[in-house]
């Protein structure tokens, strides 16, 4: 069998618990109203009097009026807590830089969870507010946000395939007015089908659960389809966004014998990632995710990009862009660490034995 690599740390390092706690971020400013005069007997009172009292006013509010605007666009419901891990990054990556919203800068939030109108709708209304940078997270973000304007400079942090989702045109100069962080590679999600086999070697039909109204969708599964054959397993796409087709989709494949779950990269499968951990338990489907909130959520395993870290990172290119480089010139930046987490507790539960070598070489046994 073709063996797993690049998965993970090496065996010599021991696996480790990860716990994290985040705080929903403030986001907004009240801008100073500058106070008027009334009429009293004195002119020459009034005078000195308003302008003793308005001056420090005005400043403090031209000062405020001067503040960079950043919007930010998350795909996620607001209160997810993946989403306010990541807004927390990247106020910590400003923060490093020098930037503090209750200080030199505004952020204008804005939380279209999935939904394809508000994916529309809040694009129009971030560039209404005409920000200094956009940040966006994925595709779907940058797209509706590139649909409204084209001058305004956007940073994305989780974008999959950003040449050929025609975002930019290429990695090393973007061009137009976006750039940002590449969150994986398509060929990594053949990865996930090998994890599948080493954890699950019985498995004879994988079904992948994709986002067919995107090319990332198609993308990773094909991916995963080209090493289909040389681990002879029968390879079925799941194409369901809404959680209750997930239901039904699941369900219905799981009825025979020798099944096994990929789930690919998509907003949709971040959102319903409870369901869908709960459901592979129901039905007692061996399943791959492709992010760690699924297995410290109870799924099996998780092997791919940290999906935290890009955020802190993307406060860099904010940073640059608003001391006056253009998006045009950064070139967009790849993962720097992939993780592979194993859920031994949900392996036992489903009477799997996860092989020794595969644990030592994860970054989180989860137990």
């Amino acid at each position: 069998m073709t063996q797993l690599r690049h998965i993970g740390k090496p065996a010599h390092v021991a696996a480790k618990r990860v716990f994290a706690s985040t705080k929903a971020p403030t986001n907004r400013y009240d801008a100073t109203l500058v106070p008027q005069g009334a009429n009293m007997h004195r002119r020459e009172f009034i005078v000195g009097l308003a302008g003793a009292a308005a001056t420090p006013f005005a400043s403090n509010a031209q000062e405020r009026l001067k503040r960079p605007r950043i919007g930010f666009l998350m795909h996620l419901p607001s209160g997810d807590p993946d989403a306010m891990a990541r807004v927390a990054s990247f106020l910590q990556g400003l923060q490093e830089l020098g930037w503090a919203t209750d200080r030199n800068i505004q952020i204008d939030y804005r939380w279209a969870a999935g939904q394809d109108e508000l994916y529309r709708k809040y694009a129009l209304e971030l560039v209404a507010l005409q920000p200094d940078v956009l940040v966006a997270t994925v595709t779907d973000t940058v797209r509706a946000l590139q649909r409204v304007t084209r001058t305004i400079p956007i940073v994305f942090t989780s974008v999959i395939d950003p040449v050929g989702s025609g975002l930019i045109t290429s990695l090393s100069h973007p061009g137009g007015n976006a750039t940002g962080f590449n969150l994986f590679e398509f060929g990594m999600s053949g990865k996930w089908l090998e994890l599948l086999k080493q954890i699950a070697p019985s498995v004879t039909r994988v079904a992948v659960l994709r986002d067919s109204a995107s090319t990332r969708g198609f993308g990773q599964f094909a991916a995963i389809q080209a090493n289909a054959s040389s681990f002879g397993v029968e390879l079925l796409p799941l194409d369901a966004a809404e959680g209750s087709d997930i239901d039904r989709a699941i369900g219905a494949f799981a009825a025979r014998a020798g099944s096994g779950l990929i789930v690919t990269s998509s907003p949709s499968a971040l959102i319903n990632r409870d369901l869908i951990v709960k459901l592979a338990a129901q039905h007692r489907l061996p399943t791959i995710y492709p992010f760690r909130n699924f297995a410290n959520g109870g799924g099996l395993a998780s092997y791919g990009p940290d999906l935290i870290d890009p955020h802190r990172r993307a406060a860099s290119y904010v940073d640059r862009i608003l001391k006056g480089e253009k998006p045009a010139d950064l070139p967009v930046q790849a993962p720097t660490k992939f993780e592979l987490i194993v859920n031994l507790k949900t392996a036992k539960a489903l009477g799997l034995t996860v092989p020794p070598m595969l644990l030592a070489r994860a970054d989180e046994v989860i137990e």
